[in-house]
C-alpha cells in the first residue's frame, strides 16, 4: 500500500544540536522523533560534566516527538544495553513511516529497528564516527580493526543509505564497504544564528571581570574536563609557553579539574589562568565571544567531530584543534582561520601559542571562521536531507502488523 511521506528518527535523547535540525525538517515534511532514553533524558547524569546537566535552551519545541519507554536496568547512551524499548517496533509501526533514519547503532533498541524494519521500509543512518582511533600497528590492533570492520559491514548492511558529516565521516562508511551512491552529505551543523547574535557588550563584562584587557588575547577552551579532550596539553603547553598578556580560561568541568587547577596554582602565570564552572547554552555564545581563539586539543578516542568548532567559528573566532578532532580537515584551514596540530604533540602547540599573530589578524581569522561556517548551517544540512526523502525513489512494503 501507497503512505503518505513520513519520517521517523529514533535518538536516544533531546541535545541541543539536533532540536533546530528536527525543527526545520518539521517545517517542510511530516516527522515524529522517537527518544528511545525515556523521558528521564530531560534531566541526566552526566559523567563528563560530572553532574546533572538540564539544557537551558528549548530542545522539543516546533517538532512532533515521543519519549519511549525504556525498561533497561541502568538506561543511557553510554552503552549498548542502556536503551531497551520493548514497544519501539509497534510505535513505529503505529505511526506509518515511509522512511526510518537512526541515530547511532550502538544501542539494542537501535539495532533492533535497523534489523527488523530492513527490506520493508528504506533506512537512513545518521552517525560521525571516524577511522581516526584506528591508528595503531601492532598485531593486537590490526586485529581489533578487522574484527571492528567485520561487524560493521554487517550492521550497515541494514542500512539503505548513510547521511555523512565531513570528511572523515565519509571515509569510515567507504572503510564499512558502503557504495559511493549510498553517501549523502549532510553536514554537522548547529543554529548558527543562535552564535551570530551581539553579546559584545556582555563578552567585554565578562572580560574586566577577569581583568583582562580589549588588547589582551583570550584562548578558550570550554567542554568537559576529561581524558578525550586533553585540556591539560593546552595548560602545559600555556605554562610552557614564553608569551605576554595572553590569557588562558577553561570554561566547565569534569574529572581533570582537579588536575587542572593542582598545575595552575604552581604556575607563576596565576593571574593569566582562569577556571569557570560548566556554563549552560545560553551563556555559551557570549563566552565564545569573548575570546579571541578557541582552542579543542583532543586525544580522543572518539572525538568524532567537536561541535563546539562549529560554535566557536559561527561566533567569529580563529581556532586551535589537534588532529584527532573529526572536524580538523572540515573546518580548519591553516593559518587561514587557524591551526591544526599533531594530538599529543605539546611541543608544537606550544609553538603555536607563542607565535599568535596580532589581535588585528586574529580578528580576521575569525572573520574566515564565520564565513567558512556558512556551508555547514543547519539550513543546508536540513535541505539535503529533505531533498533525499523528498527524492526517494524505495519501493515500501511496510506490514501492516509484525
Amino acid at each position: 500500500m501507497l503512505i503518505a511521506k513520513k519520517i521517523a528518527i529514533v535518538t536516544t535523547h533531546p541535545i541541543q544540536y539536533y532540536a533546530p535540525l528536527f525543527k526545520l525538517l518539521s517545517s517542510e515534511i511530516e516527522l515524529k522523533v522517537f527518544y528511545t532514553w525515556g523521558k528521564n533524558a530531560l534531566e541526566k547524569y552526566d559523567p563528563g560534566f560530572g553532574k546533572v546537566v538540564e539544557w537551558d535552551i528549548p530542545l522539543l519545541e516546533g517538532y512532533n516527538f515521543e519519549f519511549v519507554e525504556n525498561t533497561s536496568k541502568e538506561p543511557g547512551s553510554h552503552h549498548f544495553k542502556g536503551i531497551k524499548n520493548p514497544t519501539l517496533i509497534n510505535d513505529l509501526l503505529n505511526y506509518h513511516p515511509s522512511e526510518i533514519m537512526v541515530i547511532g547503532w550502538g544501542y539494542q533498541s537501535h539495532l533492533k529497528v535497523m534489523r527488523y524494519f530492513k527490506g520493508k521500509i528504506p533506512i537512513y543512518f545518521r552517525g560521525d564516527s571516524t577511522l581516526l582511533d584506528n591508528g595503531t600497528t601492532s598485531f593486537l590492533g590490526r586485529l581489533k580493526s578487522l574484527t571492528r570492520r567485520i561487524l560493521l559491514i554487517y550492521i550497515y548492511s541494514h542500512v539503505n543509505k548513510v547521511f555523512y558529516v565531513g570528511i572523515e565521516s565519509k571515509l569510515y562508511f567507504k572503510w564499512a564497504l558502503l557504495k559511493e551512491s549510498q553517501l549523502i552529505f549532510s553536514p554537522h551543523s548547529i543554529d548558527n544564528k543562535r552564535f551570530e547574535i551581539d553579546y559584545s557588550k556582555k563578552a567585554n563584562d565578562i572580560r574586566s571581570s577577569l581583568l583582562i584587557s580589549n588588547e589582551d588575547i583570550l584562548i578558550l577552551f570550554a567542554g568537559k574536563f576529561e581524558s578525550k579532550k586533553n585540556p591539560l596539553i593546552l595548560l602545559q603547553a600555556f605554562l610552557n609557553a614564553l608569551i605576554q598578556n595572553v590569557h588562558l580560561v577553561f570554561v566547565g568541568n569534569g574529572q581533570e579539574e582537579q588536575k587542572l587547577k593542582e598545575l595552575a596554582n604552581q604556575s607563576t602565570k596565576g593571574s593569566y589562568l582562569h577556571f569557570v564552572d560548566f556554563q549552560n547554552q545560553s551563556m555559551m555564545p557570549i563566552w565564545y565571544q569573548a575570546c579571541d581563539i578557541f582552542c579543542l586539543p583532543s586525544q580522543g578516542p572518539n572525538e568524532t567531530w567537536g561541535l563546539a568548532v562549529n560554535e566557536a567559528m559561527a561566533s567569529g573566532k580563529a581556532i586551535i584543534v589537534s588532529n584527532k578532532v573529526g572536524c580538523s580537515k572540515d573546518l580548519v584551514i591553516d593559518k587561514k582561520n587557524g591551526w591544526i596540530f599533531k594530538s599529543g604533540n605539546e611541543r608544537q602547540l606550544t609553538s603555536i601559542i607563542e607565535n599568535l599573530p596580532s589581535k588585528v589578524d586574529l580578528k580576521q581569522m575569525g572573520e574566515n571562521s564565520k564565513k567558512l561556517i556558512e556551508s555547514y548551517a543547519q539550513t543546508i544540512s536540513s535541505q539535503l536531507m529533505l531533498n533525499e526523502f523528498k527524492d526517494v525513489s524505495f519501493k515500501n512494503e511496510l506490514v501492516a502488523k509484525i
